[in-house]
C-alpha cells in the first residue's frame, strides 16, 4: 500500500527560527546597552574588541581542554539547535502510527516491510522493522529503550559543553580585568588615564559575566529542553510500534499515543470542568 500526499506531507519537519531565543538575546543584550544609556554612558563605553578577545579566546580554549574533540564538535552543531526549531509535530508522527497500524490490522504486520524502508525516521524505521522480523515486545523496548538512553547521554554531553563554558566565562573575565589594571597601575602618574583605564579594564568582566548568563547557560538550558522533547517523541514512536506488535485496535493506539501530544491551557481547563466533582465523605453526611 503506496504511502498517501497527506502523509507524506505531515512527515515533514520545517525548520523556523525560534523565536524565543532570538527575542531573549534582543532583549537582553538591547536591555542592558539601553540601561547602560540611560545612566549616561555610551555604547563606545563597553566596545571593546580586546576584552571580547580574551574573554571568548581563554573560555574557548578552557573548554577545549575540559572536552573531548568529538562532543566538541558535537556540541558545536547542536547551537543550530538553540536558534531553529527543527522538531516534528507529535500529532504528525501519531497520524503516521494511526497509518501503519491501519494497515497491520488490515494486511497483517508482515505486510509493513515495505513501508518500513521507507520510514524517514531512523528510530521508527528501526523499531518498526524488529516488529515486522518477529522480535517479541520486550526485546523491541531493550533495543529501543537502549537508543533513547544513549541518546539523552550524548545530549546531556553536548548541553554540559555550554554549562561548562558558561562556568568559565566570568573567571576568564575576572582576568582580562586584572590584566588592565596591571596596566593601568603603569600610568599611575596621569590620574586621568587611570580613571579611564580602570573603566576599561572592567569591561572584561562585563563581557566574561554577560556571556555566561545571557547566552552560555541559556543555550545549555535550551538544548536540554530540545532533548526532553525528542525524548518524549522517541517513547511516543516506542509505544507506538509495541502497540501495534500487540495487535491494539488503531482507536485505542490514537488514545494512547495523544497523550504524548500537548494540550492548549483551554482545551485542559475545559476537560477539567467536565469532570464530575469527586464526593467526599463530609459532603454525603
Amino acid at each position: 500500500m503506496a504511502n498517501s500526499p497527506s502523509l507524506k506531507s505531515r512527515r515533514r519537519s520545517s525548520t523556523k527560527p525560534d523565536l524565543a531565543t532570538w527575542g531573549g538575546l534582543i532583549l537582553g543584550f538591547g536591555g542592558i546597552l539601553v540601561g547602560l544609556v540611560l545612566e549616561g554612558g555610551n555604547v563606545q563605553d563597553v566596545k571593546q574588541a580586546t576584552a571580547a578577545l580574551i574573554v571568548l579566546g581563554g573560555t574557548i580554549g578552557a573548554v577545549m581542554v575540559t572536552t573531548p574533540w568529538q562532543v566538541l564538535l558535537r556540541a558545536v552543531a547542536r547551537l543550530k539547535s538553540v536558534f531553529f526549531d527543527s522538531s516534528q509535530e507529535p500529532s504528525a508522527i501519531v497520524e503516521e502510527i494511526i497509518h501503519y497500524a491501519a494497515i497491520a490490522r488490515k494486511d497483517g504486520l508482515v505486510s509493513l516491510d515495505a513501508q518500513a524502508d521507507s520510514i524517514p525516521d531512523p528510530f521508527l524505521r528501526k523499531a518498526l522493522s524488529l516488529a515486522v522480523d518477529g522480535a517479541d515486545l520486550e526485546a523491541i523496548r531493550s533495543v529501543m529503550e537502549l537508543d533513547i538512553s544513549l541518546m539523552e547521554e550524548a545530549g546531556e554531553a553536548e548541553a554540559r559543553v555550554y554549562e561548562t563554558a558558561g562556568g568559565y566565562a566570568p573567571t576568564v573575565g575576572i582576568i582580562g580585568a586584572v590584566l588592565g589594571l596591571i596596566q593601568v597601575m603603569k600610568n599611575l602618574a596621569n590620574i586621568d588615564e587611570v580613571g579611564r583605564g580602570i573603566a576599561v579594564a572592567f569591561v572584561a568582566t562585563v563581557y566574561g559575566v554577560g556571556s555566561a548568563n545571557l547566552f552560555f547557560l541559556p543555550a545549555a538550558g535550551k538544548i536540554k529542553a530540545r532533548l526532553r522533547e525528542a525524548v518524549q517523541l522517541k517513547e511516543l514512536m516506542l509505544q507506538g510500534v509495541l502497540s501495534i506488535a500487540e495487535g491494539t485496535n488503531p482507536k485505542l493506539i490514537r488514545t494512547r499515543l495523544e497523550a504524548y501530544i500537548p494540550q492548549p491551557a483551554e482545551r485542559k481547563a475545559a476537560q477539567k470542568a467536565a469532570r464530575p466533582p469527586v464526593k467526599t465523605a463530609s459532603a454525603e453526611t
